[in-house]
């Protein structure tokens, strides 16, 4: 595809309606009810979320393998 600065303005406009014939069909909620839900949701699967709980050493991939000393 094009970038966006080599669109002309009516290109641009159609990407922009299309987007927006998308959106439109989304259902939307309140955030009053969806923010209690995803606080819930976060709150009951906190026990296995490693940013919280952090990755064990043995199983984390990014461990350093070996050091370098710099003399």
């Amino acid at each position: 595809g094009k970038m966006a600065q080599d669109m002309t303005e009516k290109e641009l406009l159609k990407m922009e309606l299309d987007q927006l014939k998308k959106e439109v069909k989304n259902e939307r909620q309140m955030v009053s009810k969806t923010g209690k839900e995803i606080k819930e949701y976060i709150e009951s699967m906190a026990g296995e979320d490693p940013l919280l709980k952090g990755v064990p050493e043995d199983k984390n991939p990014f461990k350093e393998k070996g050091g370098c000393i710099i003399s």
